[in-house]
């Protein structure tokens, strides 16, 4: 059966990444990426910001490792990677425009929920210190049992915690690495960022520039109103499972 048109279509739970979906902290992966570069006295090659744009910083430490022929430091380097931005991230942190405003009207419809390849305490302490992090029933982050984006843990997971099937979920997406992650897990996925290439966009239902797209506001404002408020979706308190280990 073709799926219906997304803004026609009522998720059962809604999927958000973070770094540069609802955290403006991309550019601080860039800028702690090129820290690491600039110890190593190299210059990235072409493409490179590409290839690591959504990877987990463990993978990223290790794809500078192989580009500088030093494979066996990769995890030195993403140790390093992660201070770097640690660093630049809790001097200056903001939300991605729009995102307050897609999180507060999605979260009056559907359960919501993170799948990020950021550490948890990241992730959560960014979530919390912009007041968003209570929205969402669970922060779904890699762990010994989770593979990071592009496998589809972190999204099979993070629907299971919303009691939603995949095929009922909506993923919000900004990057290739973790739009694979949720075509893989079988979600419907809203694409959001400068365009990216056909390729990418090819996968989602739908790819918009911003959050803020009108779009997109009037589409949350419809289904809330859609919804009595039995019918409407507080988060679920967050058990430890869920907030230690998703």
């Amino acid at each position: 059966m073709t799926p219906r048109p997304l803004l026609s279509w009522t998720p059962a739970a809604v999927v958000f990444d973070c770094d540069g979906t609802l955290m403006d902290t991309e550019r601080h992966w860039m800028d702690a990426r090129q820290r690491v570069f600039d110890d190593l006295a190299l210059t990235p090659t072409p493409g490179f910001a590409t290839r690591a744009k959504g990877l987990h910083y463990t993978q990223c430490g290790q794809l500078i490792a192989d580009e500088a022929a030093r494979s066996e430091q990769g995890q030195e380097l993403a140790g390093r990677l992660l201070q770097y931005f640690r660093n630049t991230v809790s001097e200056q942190l903001e939300t991605m425009p729009g995102a307050r405003e897609i999180v507060e009207a999605t979260a009056a419809f559907a359960p919501l929920a993170v799948a990020s390849n950021c550490p948890r305490e990241v992730v959560e302490s960014c979530l919390d210190a912009t007041g968003l992090l209570g929205h969402f029933r669970a922060v779904v982050v890699p762990d010994e049992q989770i593979r990071p984006k592009p496998d589809p843990d972190v999204y099979l997971t993070a629907a299971r915690h919303c009691e939603a099937a995949p095929a009922d979920t909506l993923a919000v997406e900004d990057t290739h690495c973790g739009i694979l992650a949720a075509k893989r897990a079988g979600l419907r996925i809203l694409g959001v960022g400068p365009w990216p290439g056909d390729e990418t966009v090819a996968l989602t239902d739908l790819w918009i520039d911003t959050l803020q797209d009108p779009r997109i506001r009037e589409w949350t404002a419809r289904q809330a109103a859609s919804r009595t408020p039995s019918q409407q979706h507080p988060p679920a308190p967050r058990s430890a499972s869920t907030s230690t280990r998703a």
